[in-house]
């Protein structure tokens, strides 16, 4: 935020631009990002991941192949329903406790759950902040988004589980003791915060946008908890840090743009598709993904989605190399940090070298089917 607000106020950054930016495209996305934390961390505290997580140990039966996989399917509803950022930080913990309750080895779901984040967050507009600026960028629909995505989704989710399975395979091998059930503490909030979560994904699908359906569903979450839950309120609940450096992104990434680097990554990517794609995964991995692909959008002419698929699958997928790759590869760190699980940044690479191309390659594939 520092730097933007430098490169403001020197003037490096005109403030027209800067208005354009950190205003007009901005503030959508920092409402989304607002609503979308609240709704989750209100949810997550009615018992909502909870429950889910539980639900998956019981119909696995024991297995913990079978866990695996639900585990698999519950990160990717999460990150395609409720962004990626809400799977890192309130799924992982979930599973991570979970694994502990049962006596498995929590490294196989905690890798499952934070590279599920990434490469299940191509779906719908909601599952990455990336999506949310380039259906601005192109202006098409989230159904003509969606439509478009949901082969890469499909080839990305299934690389990924399959590649973990294969590598972990020694680790998921065996039994555990099916946990007994354990219903929410306040059922009414339970079932009025699912049905809040439900209802927005819905919205989104049928053409709200977002940021409104996330506010209405955050607004049905905390009417609920200002009823029954009170002592839950609480300012912690505001994302202030991530709203700071989201518009410092912003801005910092505009002035970068208007002093040439947009027009040096076009020439670099010289209007190839996997080309784009690898330049996306490699900036993004480099930078942070969000910063690459504000940088990598202005090759794409506004109103147009040629180009922008291509560059989302990089900057989505690609960031599973370098911790700092994606926010929520950060706060998924921490998350396993808290837990006294800790991954380290070499051990995270390496798998990601090894795994990352191919689901890259795969989803690329399938984009051009």
């Amino acid at each position: 935020m520092a730097a933007g607000a430098l490169a403001v106020v020197t003037g490096w950054l005109p403030a027209g631009a800067a208005y354009e930016v950190g205003v007009t495209r901005a503030l959508p996305i920092l409402g989304f990002l607002v609503a979308i934390t609240v709704l989750a961390e209100l949810a997550d505290t009615a018992g909502v991941f909870d429950a889910a997580a539980d639900r998956c140990a019981r119909l696995a039966r024991g297995s913990t192949a079978a866990l695996f996989a639900l585990v698999a399917v519950l990160a990717t509803a999460t990150t395609v329903g409720m962004s990626l950022d809400t799977t890192a930080v309130l799924l992982t913990p979930v599973v991570l406790a979970l694994t502990a309750r049962l006596g498995l080895a929590p490294l196989p779901f905690a890798l499952l759950v934070i590279w599920l984040a990434n490469t299940a967050s191509l779906l719908l507009p909601i599952s990455n902040l990336t999506n949310l600026l380039a259906l601005q960028h192109s202006r098409m629909s989230t159904v003509e988004f969606a439509g478009r995505m949901a082969l890469p989704e499909l080839a990305a989710v299934t690389v990924t589980v399959v590649f973990l399975a294969i590598l972990f395979r020694r680790k998921l091998i065996g039994r555990y003791d099916v946990p007994e059930t354990s219903p929410p503490a306040d059922r009414i909030t339970f079932g009025l915060c699912v049905v809040a979560c439900v209802g927005f994904v819905v919205a989104v699908t049928a053409g709200v946008p977002p940021w409104l359906a996330a506010t209405l569903a955050a607004l049905v979450a905390l009417t609920v908890f200002v009823v029954r839950g009170r002592k839950h309120l609480r300012w912690s609940l505001f994302p202030w840090r991530l709203v700071l450096m989201t518009e410092g992104l912003f801005l910092l990434v505009a002035a970068l743009v208007q002093h040439g680097l947009g027009t040096l990554l076009t020439r670099w990517a010289d209007h190839s598709g996997l080309l784009t794609t690898l330049l996306a995964a490699g900036a993004g991995n480099l930078v942070n993904n969000l910063p690459a692909y504000l940088a990598m959008e202005t090759s794409v002419p506004a109103g147009s989605g040629h180009g922008l698929f291509e560059i989302l699958l990089g900057t989505n997928i690609g960031p599973l190399v370098t911790m700092w790759g994606s926010l929520a590869t950060l706060l998924w760190a921490d998350r396993c940090r808290a837990r006294g699980v800790r991954v380290r940044p070499t051990t995270f690479a390496a798998i990601g070298l090894a795994g990352m191309p191919l689901v890259l390659l795969g989803a690329w594939a399938a984009l051009q089917v």
